[in-house]
């Protein structure tokens, strides 16, 4: 996403002409249930305090944004009706659409918007740098939100309606409040296009969703990823977790399911074969893999061992056992910024793709003070991509001499895991594998592994006070030209702090029956699908 200039970028109620699926009609429903088998088990229900994948598109069943992003990059009203800029770009005021309600009944206000957004700015990379130019975030009235700003922020929408993980999802005041900053909401109250039945939730089995008919879509436009009117065409959405992947390809094969999000590499031929289904690739931008360091403790708060670790890494070798052979699954030579997008560069590029050597990585990690410390790498049985990832990681560790605990668990408990900052022996970790939506990596802004900002950072906590200048002076540049500046230099001080190790990027396909209808390109959405 470029930077653009607010008025500009969020578009009139009229701009529906943005390519996207075609427009459908705002009729009741054909109904139904629509059975899902998700990447992982949505272990954490509030997707605010979380920066898995699999909780975001879970999030976006059950609450709605105040702006979305569209396939072509445009970021578009949704909950907001229309807004307006005065005082040169420092006062903004957002008005939101007429009937929105959440699952409880009551309406959605502009004080539970005020909540909602300053509980997630505490957790997102994009949200911080937002509430860092706010001089107040306010609510006049039950239909208006008012920005005073310390100065303009022209990517206030983008933020608001970004795709990546910690979305701006707006909940009732009383959720947000209670639970500000970190904790989990108990309830999962949104005004989305489905409410979540809590009393139907099997931890680790299945999550259910009903249509909920209070949800008023927006009223024009054409339909194109989080942008445009949402339309629920189901009554009952089934997220079924099938952990087994043999499982999962004969249960969408037999028309027991309807949709497989994620399936694994070595069945997409059978897949591709059967005429009943089909098997493409939604996410333009894939997924790129990341070996994320906790830089609280040794032996990875130590510039040198993470470089040092960098040094031995080859991401063909982590894409091969990911995706396969298949090089049209999969590119390395992938720096810290995804391709596609301006601040991509190959600056500093020879400390990934250049020749790799085990004896000089160990005799790097000797000189960088490297001791014999246990090095706790975590990784999720049920999750195959990162679970790929972590074995090559954990053979690659016990190759350069690091004395490597490897702790194979759930998701859902890696997940909880993550947050945990203790030493190892107090239930820490070391590092683990994940990766990030492409799309999310493409700048700085919601670029969250690429923050330098210590305790407030995501999960592995780095610290680096070049890294984050440099992001402030991306959101700053005046022109395209020195945000690409910015960019070399940023990949540039990557490079030194190593706050991660990019594994490369890969492809994910996704698997459904060809009864089901109006797929949305970007991610797994459930609005817009009906059967035919």
């Amino acid at each position: 996403m470029l930077r653009r200039d607010l008025l500009r970028t969020s578009l009139a109620l009229g701009a529906g002409a943005a390519l996207g699926a075609p427009h459908l009609s705002l009729a009741q429903p054909a109904g139904g249930t629509l059975r899902f088998v998700p990447q992982a088990d949505a272990a954490i229900l509030d997707p605010t305090i979380t920066t898995g994948l699999v909780n975001r598109n879970h999030g976006f069943l059950v609450f709605d944004t105040l702006y979305g992003i569209d396939e072509q990059g445009v970021t578009q009203p949704q909950m907001v009706e229309d807004h307006s800029v005065e005082d040169d770009g420092k006062r903004v005021t957002m008005r939101l659409r007429e009937g929105l309600r959440f699952h409880d009944g009551e309406p959605v206000r502009g004080r539970d918007v005020v909540a909602s957004l300053r509980r997630w700015a505490y957790r997102d990379a994009f949200g911080s740098s937002l509430m860092a130019a706010v001089d107040e975030l306010s609510a006049p009235d039950d239909r208006t939100v008012l920005w005073r700003l310390k100065a303009p922020f022209p990517m206030l929408p983008e933020a608001l309606g970004k795709v990546g993980a910690i979305v701006a999802f707006i909940m009732p005041e009383r959720l947000a409040s209670a639970n500000d900053p970190v904790p989990p909401v108990k309830e999962l109250v949104g005004s989305g296009p489905f409410r979540f039945r809590a009393d139907q939730h099997v931890s680790g089995s299945r999550l259910v969703y009903e249509r909920f008919d209070g949800y008023v879509p927006r009223p024009a436009g054409n339909t194109s990823l989080l942008a445009g009117p949402k339309i629920a065409r189901f009554d009952r959405v089934e997220w079924q977790v099938m952990p087994d992947a043999s499982t999962a390809a004969g249960a969408l094969q037999q028309g027991e399911i309807d949709w497989w999000d994620q399936p694994i590499y070595d069945l997409l031929p059978v897949l591709k074969r059967d005429r009943n289904l089909i098997v493409e690739v939604i996410d333009p931008y894939g997924a790129i893999g990341v070996l994320r360091f906790n830089q609280l403790h040794p032996p990875f708060n130590t510039p040198a061992i993470r470089r040092a670790v960098l040094g031995a890494i080859r991401q063909s070798d982590y894409m091969v056992a990911v995706a396969g052979e298949d090089r049209a699954l999969w590119k390395d030579g992938i720096g810290f910024f995804a391709p596609g997008g301006v601040m991509a560069n190959n600056e500093g590029m020879a400390a990934l793709d250049g020749s790799r050597s085990i004896a000089q990585s160990q005799q790097a990690l000797k000189e960088a003070g490297y001791k014999g410390e246990p090095v706790l790498l975590m990784a999720p049985s049920d999750f195959p991509a990162i679970k790929a990832m972590s074995d090559v990681t954990a053979d690659l560790f016990q190759r350069l001499g690091l004395r490597v605990d490897y702790q194979v668990m759930d998701w859902g408990t890696m997940l909880t895991r993550m947050a945990n900052r203790n030493t190892i022996d107090k239930g820490g970790y070391s590092c683990f594998c994940t990766y990030s939506a492409g799309v999310t990596q493409l700048n700085p802004s919601a670029h969250n592994f690429l923050r330098g900002s210590g305790d407030k950072a995501t999960f592995g906590w780095a610290r680096s006070e070049e890294l984050e200048a440099l992001r402030g002076a991306w959101f700053a540049a005046p022109d395209v030209e020195t945000q690409r500046e910015i960019g070399v230099k940023a990949q540039r001080q990557a490079f030194i702090d190593a706050p991660y190790v990019p594994l490369g990027l890969f492809y994910q396909p996704t698997a459904y029956r060809k009864s089901l209808q109006g797929m949305l390109k970007g991610l797994p959405l459930f609005w817009n699908l009906h059967r035919a």
